[in-house]
């Protein structure tokens, strides 16, 4: 006689077990946390030269992809092997996306880094005499009476200037000093970097196979409905994201190259410094333009303050045509939220994550916000609602009312 196992029964078992096993798995992680944490730490230093040449490789796809199309059209009409044609159509293009990366920033780096290095030098060298001339210039220009100039003398201008040559220049010192040091970490970079390269090579060169491989285990483990959605699902995840980080990346490339053009036909103080910030703070949305634009004001400023009025006019102009012209013709409706859930994935991301959250934040919020959407549709639409938001401004029309009760006499 077979014993017969009621479903529902096995089903809550598996339930109750696997809810003393996580809740056991918790308690651990709480009571070992130092343990668990080291162990994590050695786990993401083992995996690091992966996550590396996974982010390498997911930021070159879209040139890879445009390579290997055209490389394939090309190549056509000389190979008839389909099997040749394709490999050697993937070498060609993982040699070429590299070697033109790998080129582009090396030249940048080489332009950038020296230029930089000796506009940060020139700003710490005439930091007092630019303070001093601020103060004249204001001093001139408003006319301010002794006794206030005296005032931001001993409490604004030389509180500033000795913070700035006793506290940052010596932190900066220190800081320099604590690269040359942790040589060993540095060269620890290195070696995961050019192991995230050769990982790189594997992912561009593997991404289908990898692809097979998960559908192949999302139709094994699921029913084919919940396998396709699976798989529809991550590829909307997929183009959120790619669309989102590749978009801001050549958004804000744009906009740092029109800063340094207009900058220096401007003749502005510092342009190419200026312009690698604008370019970089752009990456981060919404607050990116404000958080650049504040420090390279008061550079401006300590330089000249006309050119500090308009810089700040410049760059307002600038950010509203970046936000009304270029930024929507590259991203497009990327992201699809409103601006105040923007703001809100931002803030969440940033104070969890860092500037790495303050980017990725807000694919990730993206793709949440289209699944409780769509679930929310879901459940209107059995409930036989509309599903548009503005039927739902007056609800009155979809409250029950209730018969008033009368006193009987």
């Amino acid at each position: 006689m077979k014993l017969k196992i009621e479903n529902t029964y096995f089903k809550w078992g598996i339930t109750i077990f696997a809810s003393i096993s996580a809740s056991i798995v918790l308690f651990f992680i709480i009571y070992r946390s130092e343990e668990v944490g080291q162990n994590l730490s050695i786990l993401i230093a083992i995996v690091t030269p992966f996550i590396y040449g996974f982010v390498i490789a997911y930021l070159l796809t879209p040139s890879y992809n445009f390579f290997l199309r055209k490389i394939n059209l090309s190549l056509t009409p000389f190979i008839n092997n389909k099997r040749k044609l394709i490999s050697f159509s993937k070498v060609l293009s993982t040699a070429i996306t590299l070697i033109l990366s790998i080129t582009i920033i090396t030249g940048l780096t080489s332009m950038v880094l020296p230029q930089l290095a000796t506009s940060i030098l020139g700003i710490v060298n005439t930091f007092p005499s630019n303070a001093d001339g601020l103060m004249i210039w204001v001093v001139d220009n408003f006319n301010l009476s002794d006794k206030t100039v005296d005032f931001i003398n001993k409490n604004i201008v030389n509180n500033l200037t000795n913070w700035f040559m006793e506290n940052l220049v010596p932190t900066m010192s220190e800081v320099v000093a604590g690269v040359s040091t942790g040589l060993i970490s540095f060269l620890v970079v290195i070696k995961n970097f050019f192991l995230g390269i050769i990982i790189c090579v594997y992912f561009l060169n593997g991404k289908e196979i990898f692809a097979a491989q998960a559908k192949k285990g999302a139709f094994a483990s699921c029913t084919k409905e919940r396998a396709d959605f699976i798989i529809h699902e991550a590829k909307f995840i997929n183009r959120t994201f790619s669309g989102f980080i590749n978009g801001k990346i050549i958004d804000s490339i744009i906009v740092g190259i029109i800063c340094f053009i207009s900058l220096t036909i401007m003749g502005m103080p510092y342009t190419l410094l200026i312009s690698v910030i604008i370019g970089v703070t752009n990456i981060i949305p919404f607050f990116g333009p404000f958080i650049g634009a504040i420090p390279s004001a008061i550079i401006i400023l300590l330089e000249s303050p006309i050119q500090c009025v308009y810089f700040v006019i410049f760059i307002q102009i600038l950010q509203i045509i970046d936000g009304n012209v270029i930024g929507p013709k590259i991203l497009g409706d990327s992201t699809g939220i409103p601006s105040f859930w923007v703001i809100f994935a931002i803030l969440v991301g940033g104070g969890l994550f860092g500037f790495i959250g303050m980017i990725v934040g807000i694919p990730i919020f993206a793709v949440i916000y289209a699944y409780v959407g769509r679930y929310v549709r879901y459940k209107l639409c059995q409930k036989d609602l509309p599903v548009e938001t503005l039927h739902y401004k007056d609800t009155s029309h979809y409250t029950c009312k209730r018969p008033v009760n009368k006193e009987v006499k």
